[in-house]
């Protein structure tokens, strides 16, 4: 709501806690609170109706009345809570000094503060209260719950209605879709053209689902016009965001019953006619579209009237909800065009086809375009009418000044804002800030997903839920905004672990534009060349840039987000007041320049800190006056050291200083203090029983990944005390745990025994689990009656028995399995590893997969070791066929004989019904310096491949052609394989490396 509200969500629990709060309000103060209060409460509620209609559809009047009301809701906020630090934080000051003379001081400090505080938070009141009736009575003068209501009845024409009566010449790239869909509605009996398929038993619902603008109308529409002589009856209606299931039902009827007098169908209710329908298609066979579902519930009510009648009838839906998708019936997910489908587009859309380019074709820029496109069909057509009639020389300057948003009274560009608009106001009010929010990152950014939700949470965008954590709330906000395509998904180096989210350009210009509409976020990139010394923003995004901005004057300025920028690019501290939210990535800070912490402390409603990736090495003393801080992010920083007033922070929720490129930190005692933290991710040096004993004490923790690194042997009655403390915490869903040795030990973790975890006691809620060392067998506890929640498992044993494999095959979440677990001699027998997706083992004998197992299986990664002898033992690689999902198949083979395996491998590949493509990695007993020197090379070799269909095996292990120069070969958008990066080659060489969170 705040998009529309302000600050008004977090606001109205605020004056609700100053009216029932120890503060010791005047009177008429507290009697300003509870009038404010009320008219707080009775804005809002006219707030929420101004949300449900688009801003540009509007009177004037209430764009101004609503913008006024957030203004003066974030002002209102501000006031408060200065108020709530002073009291707040004086009170903790006094609490924790130890000095009782000193103490005493500071109370008598704080009753002079204190006094002063109402004296000044009267004052405040006092004018809040007198803005808030203005802009009642403004409410009231203007009758704005009039205009809401007069634009909410109007109904404009859907752009979408285009798609219907396209011309099928005009139609690119949908011809492998058509056919797909196609073929999955008839079962593939007939060509699905001239020959009438085999009547089916049963009726088969179809849902096609994906982003809006990729075409799914246009693919129904096809799909329809090809099969529909083949029913009986047939109808294509639109549903839309608000439907009206009556109006839906009638439009049913009508076509379906257009060949005759049905009667006047106006005066029949819902039940009238559903009972009509049904009785109309009870003995036909029909095919009906239902085009673009939002509610699942309407649906609900219109599928009553699709009687199975056992004659083979099919319905197609189409929405942008996934959830809807899979609550409707089969699921096809609609993929982008390919690179090579989007040009043809593209140019045909422009001059009738690429060879009727009048010049020649500026291949940069064009795919420069097209990347932004992303394949989006509606993108691609938006920006080529754009560049229309413009000369090549322009194209550049036209793509880097319009986005999506705008485009000079350009028809196809507000179509495009307007189906895109309809997936945004169709999102409740709660996503609508968390989406706009995505603004302050730059194009093409990967986007971290935990990182994000504790942006949200420190914003206020995050509504407290009852027995729920505010981070769990979030999470369901950023799956709500997959669900409904409104982010992409990215997984974490192929694990099917969804750990952070692009936006893709289309949405990413929509957002911006109507972040900058209504003073939402204030975007400042390196193209913005001027920039006023006096900025009223709420929220900054300083984006790649480089020009200082050293003299903005920001009193207002809520949260700051800087990425990739200069130092000088970063407002200093010292020009904030009310900043809440301090985000620094990637910037480019020296060390012998360092950016300007020293007035950190001055900045005490601060509740988000993160300076992943900057160079700074020092955090103040000052930062344990941030008393509000929620989370700290000090990730691939120079920080070696967090200072002792770290055990002040509370209210802190989450830490990271697992500093990357193996850096170490040190922790001061007082870590046990942070009772509130829920996430604690630490790489820190040599072992600490204070340490140890204080971690028992974060009994609120959900999340630990903890590296510890030593330069000697690792102390056996430590790691007992290391388990016993991770006993205590039993609301651990994430548990990752790693030691390592400094070069002057030559111990690796593989030799590390992990004996001492016999003795652990996990959480049920334990749903991602790491350990890296050495396990004689799997331990006892890892089992489904323990681990009922576990999905992610990264576990070296060294002996997995019979018994072993029953307790990880029964575990019924399981969905990753890493690490090595050497497998030699048994059997996955039937039903076991029920969801597990992806899967990492290291064979040294026989074993096989038998029928029925593993059946969720796509991705496995095989470490098969056969010095002695590779003709014997190995035929358990044409059990592969037996993985009826299998999309991916990794070998790193270390035998006698490479090229047997191989050719096992190869030969299993060739006759699995999916085909699916495998990486065999070159590692062999006769492997040569000059091969291994090839790494490189084998990389590019991987990486090419991550281009090629589903169909192809790239075998690394035979001679390695350098083709680097060679143009890569199309992927085929309906068959797409993960893109390879170095990092995940490099995991894929040894072994697959701890999740980091």
């Amino acid at each position: 709501m705040e998009v529309v509200t302000g600050a008004m969500g977090s606001l109205l629990p605020k004056l609700g806690e100053l009216l029932v709060g120890e503060y010791k309000l005047q009177k008429g103060v507290k009697e300003d609170v509870e009038s404010l209060q009320r008219e707080m409460k009775s804005m809002n509620a006219a707030l929420v109706k101004v949300a449900e209609v688009p801003r540009d559809q509007l009177d004037n009047q209430v764009i101004i009345w609503a913008d006024e009301l957030r203004e003066l809701s974030y002002d209102m906020e501000d006031v408060v809570d200065n108020f709530l630090v002073y009291v707040k934080g004086s009170e903790s000051d006094a609490v924790t000094d130890s000095n009782k003379l000193k103490g005493l001081m500071v109370k008598m400090a704080n009753l002079f503060t204190k006094g002063k505080t109402r004296h000044q938070i009267a004052d405040a009141m006092k004018d809040i209260k007198n803005r808030a009736q203005e802009v009642a009575d403004r409410h009231n003068r203007y009758r704005v719950d009039d205009a809401v209501a007069n634009a909410a009845s109007k109904h404009k024409v859907d752009p979408r209605v285009l798609a219907l009566y396209k011309n099928q010449k005009e139609l690119v790239g949908i011809e492998d879709a058509q056919n797909e869909l196609t073929k999955r509605l008839t079962d593939g009996d007939g060509d699905g053209d001239g020959d009438v398929p085999k009547q089916q038993p049963k009726m088969k619902v179809v849902s096609i689902v994906g982003p809006g603008g990729l075409g799914k109308t246009t693919l129904a529409k096809a799909v329809y016009d090809r099969l529909q002589t083949q029913f009986e009856y047939t109808a294509f209606v639109p549903m839309g965001r608000n439907p009206r299931v009556k109006k839906v039902l009638r439009d049913i009827l009508l076509e379906v019953g257009k060949s005759e007098c049905i009667g006047d169908v106006a005066i029949l209710d819902e039940i009238q006619l559903i009972d009509k329908l049904r009785r109309r298609l009870e003995n036909a066979r029909y095919l009906i579209v239902i085009d673009d579902i939002w509610d699942l519930e309407a649906w609900k009510i219109i599928k009553c009237a699709f009687i199975d009648n056992n004659h083979g009838s099919r319905v197609i839906t189409t929405t942008c909800i996934l959830d809807v998708a899979t609550n409707t019936g089969d699921i096809y997910k609609l993929k982008p065009l390919s690179q090579h489908l989007s040009e043809v587009l593209f140019y045909t859309r422009l001059f009738g086809g690429k060879d009727k380019c009048p010049f020649d074709q500026p291949a940069e820029v064009s795919d420069k375009i097209l990347q932004k496109c992303g394949g989006v069909p509606l993108a691609i057509i938006t920006i080529a009418s754009l560049l229309a009639g413009k000369p090549m020389e322009n194209w550049s300057k036209v793509f880097n000044s319009i986005g999506f948003g705008s485009g000079d009274n350009n028809t196809d560009v507000e179509n495009t804002r307007k189906i895109l608009s309809f997936s945004y106001y169709d999102l409740p009010c709660y996503l609508r800030p968390c989406l706009l929010h995505l603004s302050v990152y730059p194009e093409d950014y990967v986007i971290m997903k935990d990182k994000l939700i504790w942006q949200w949470v420190a914003e206020g965008f995050v509504n407290k839920e009852p027995g729920v954590s505010l981070y769990e709330t979030g999470e369901r906000y950023f799956n709500e905004l997959l669900n409904r395509s409104m982010i992409q998904p990215v997984e974490y180096h192929h694990s099917y672990i969804i750990d952070s989210c692009r936006i893709h350009d289309m949405v990413l210009d929509m957002i911006c534009s109507l972040s900058k509409e209504q003073n939402f976020v204030t975007i400042l990139d390196s193209n913005e060349e001027h920039t006023p010394s006096q900025c009223n923003a709420r929220r900054l995004a300083v984006q790649k840039r480089v020009v200082p901005l050293t003299n903005m004057n920001m009193p207002k300025l809520r949260s700051c987000y800087a990425t990739m920028c200069d130092p000088n690019a970063v407002p200093s501290l010292s020009n904030f007041q009310v900043l809440r939210v301090l985000a620094m990535e990637k910037c480019s800070f020296k060390r012998d320049r360092p950016y300007h912490l020293e007035y950190l402390g001055r900045l005490p409603q601060l509740r988000y800190l993160g300076l992943e990736g900057t160079h700074i090495s020092k955090l103040p003393e000052e930062i344990g006056n941030l008393k509000f801080l929620q989370t700290l992010d000090l990730n691939d920083t120079n920080i070696e050291e967090l200072p002792q007033s770290i055990g002040l922070l509370r209210k802190l929720k989450c830490l990271r200083a697992d500093v990357y490129d193996d850096g170490i930190i040190t922790v001061p005692d007082g870590i046990g203090n942070l009772t509130s933290l829920e996430e604690l991710h630490l790489s820190i040096v040599d072992e600490s029983y204070i340490f140890v004993k204080e971690l028992s004490k974060l009994t609120e923790l959900r999340v630990l990944t903890f590296t510890c690194t030593y330069t000697a042997g690792v102390d056996e009655c430590w790691k007992k005390s290391f388990v016993e403390s991770l006993c205590n915490l039993q609301k651990i869903q994430v548990l990752q745990q790693n030691f390592c040795f400094t070069e002057e030990k030559i111990e690796t973790f593989e030799e590390v025994p992990c004996d001492y975890w016999e003795g652990y006691k996990p959480s049920r809620q334990l749903r991602d689990l790491a350990i890296k060392g050495r396990f004689s067998r799997l331990p006892a506890w890892i089992n489904s009656m323990f681990l009922p929640n576990l999905s992610i498992l990264n576990i070296d044993v060294d002996d997995l028995g019979e018994q072993d494999v029953v307790n990880l095959g029964s575990l019924p979440e399981l969905t990753v399995l890493g690490g090595n677990c050497v497998l030699e001699g048994m059997e996955f027998p039937n039903g076991t590893f029920p969801k597990l997706r992806s899967c990492t083992c290291k064979v040294s004998g026989p074993f096989w997969f038998l029928q029925g197992s593993m059946e969720s299986l796509e991705s496995i990664f095989l470490e098969v070791c056969a010095w002695k002898d590779a003709s014997t033992g190995f035929d358990f690689i044409s059990s592969l066929g037996n993985l009826p999902s299998l999309k991916r198949v990794i070998a790193q083979v270390y035998a006698s004989d490479v090229e047997k395996v191989h050719a096992a491998v190869r030969q299993a590949i060739k006759t699995h019904p999916n085909r699916p493509i495998s990486y065999l990695l070159p590692y062999g007993q006769s492997q040569t310096d000059e091969e291994e020197s090839d790494s490189e090379q084998t990389k590019r070799e991987l990486l090419a491949a991550s281009s090629l269909d589903h169909t192809t095996t790239v075998d690394t292990s035979a001679q390695v052609i350098d083709n680097s120069n060679d143009k890569e070969e199309e992927s085929d958008s309906n068959h797409p394989v993960p893109h390879l990066t170095e990092s995940s080659i490099d995991a894929a060489s040894t072994s697959p490396p701890v999740r980091v969170q």
